[in-house]
């Protein structure tokens, strides 16, 4: 998909998606040598929006799977379509188990979910497995073997095998850590919050319109903000929506009673609020 890291770097920034050295490089090499890419950080610094800006920019189809507390194989890989295989016994019941069972256990009964979906498919694809570490344990074993040889296994039907390797992106804020037989198989990428002059850039390019003043100060501000022991820290999102705010409210600057009244378009918890409005000093960012 890609010829060089300045080539992902140009494409995702056309897209949309400002990308470090760092990413681009990692998003590069997950390409050339056909491995996935597991990407971890804090929630909200575009860990999702770079499998959905790759997609774009490789005119690929995105495929998402994702992952929750109890999702199991039926929700990731395959089940089969039970009412339909009810009505085709009850329609072929001068037949014998034997030739039914060879029917309702064919191609046309079976329900791909988003793994054997994108192993299946022929055109470019992205496969996206979001937020990988809310799963359970156990479907961390359905991955190893998508991730390894790009193949499932169907029981009733055999083994199928991509015939076009899907880019594959995991996601994970780290809530619980991953298998070591699963981290193998990626490539791995940490994001961080960005650094001050990049944020910037993606405040001026996600909020056309703010002046760079403006912008500064917001990017200062957050980045005060996440110097404190909060719960939780204000991201990349947190920070696109709050300049989106001010422009929203017609501000020009960043004062007190601007700042108070719009704290919870940054932060999610009273107590982050209250610890913020009592520590944060404008004059000193």
């Amino acid at each position: 998909m890609f010829t060089s890291v300045d080539d992902v770097r140009a494409r995702l920034a056309e897209s949309g998606y400002l990308a470090s050295p760092a990413v681009a490089t990692t998003v590069f090499l997950a390409d050339r040598l056909g491995k996935p890419l597991l990407v971890e950080g804090p929630a909200g610094v575009g860990k999702t929006e770079l499998a959905k800006a790759v997609a774009q920019v490789a005119g690929a189809r995105l495929v998402r799977l994702q992952c929750y507390e109890g999702v199991d194989e039926s929700r990731a890989l395959y089940e089969w379509n039970h009412a339909k295989q009810l009505l085709r016994i009850s329609a072929g019941r001068d037949e014998t188990w034997d030739e039914t069972r060879t029917d309702i256990f064919s191609e046309e009964f079976l329900l791909p979910r988003p793994l054997l979906a994108a192993i299946r498919g022929d055109e470019p694809t992205v496969l996206l497995i979001d937020e990988t570490d809310k799963a359970d344990v156990e479907v961390e074993g359905l991955l190893l073997e998508v991730l390894s040889d790009f193949q499932v296994t169907v029981p009733e039907l055999g083994t199928i095998t991509a015939s076009r390797r899907p880019f594959v992106v995991l996601t994970s804020n780290a809530s619980r850590e991953l298998s070591e037989a699963l981290r193998r198989r990626c490539l791995f990428l940490h994001i961080d919050f960005p650094e001050e002059e990049l944020e910037r850039r993606i405040v001026r390019l996600k909020v056309p319109g703010i002046e760079a003043a403006l912008a500064e100060s917001v990017v200062r501000v957050i980045g005060a903000l996440r110097a404190m022991d909060l719960r939780k820290a204000p991201s990349v999102a947190e920070t696109i929506d709050w300049a989106r705010t001010l422009l929203a409210l017609g501000a020009t600057a960043l004062d007190e009673n601007v700042v108070r009244d719009s704290l919870g378009v940054i932060l999610k918890h009273q107590d982050d609020i209250l610890k913020a409005g009592a520590k944060l000093d404008l004059d000193a960012v």
